[in-house]
């Protein structure tokens, strides 16, 4: 398992809020399967991130597209492997 930041940069913040619920519903569903480490928003309202747990890069690319942020066009992905500090 690693670590995966999804940078979620805003595109459409009226979008934003109409999604937002899905959005959250989400990332609660993949956090009950263990798939979430952390998450939240950028303090300046740019954006937000997620960082994933999964098996690959394909896993964590395959989980952060099917965001209805993403999908919707409502947020730019990038996608990073993250590389925690003990």
């Amino acid at each position: 398992m690693a670590h995966y930041a999804a940078i979620l940069y805003m595109l459409d913040e009226e979008k934003n809020q109409q999604l937002r619920p899905q959005h959250l519903e989400y990332l609660e569903t993949l956090g009950q399967q263990g798939k979430v480490f952390a998450k939240g928003p950028f303090a300046d309202g740019s954006g937000g991130m997620v960082i994933y747990v999964a098996d690959s890069i394909e896993e964590a690319k395959e989980i952060a597209e099917n965001d209805p942020y993403v999908i919707e066009g409502v947020r730019r992905l990038e996608l990073r492997e993250w590389k925690m500090s003990q």
